[in-house]
């Protein structure tokens, strides 16, 4: 019972932790993607 408050802090780090690394790996994707999706778009609107 002694490590129970630095458990909470812990599991604080632990989601922030997770929420930077799927931010990281979107940011990843998008700039991956990002020209693509752009081109795919552009293809439709000239079609129209």
């Amino acid at each position: 019972m002694l490590f129970a408050p630095k458990e909470k802090g812990q599991g604080m780090v632990e989601y922030a932790l997770i929420i930077v690394l799927v931010a990281v790996v979107v940011i990843a994707v998008l700039l991956l993607l990002g020209p693509y999706v752009g081109n795919v778009f552009s293809k439709i609107i000239s079609y129209l």
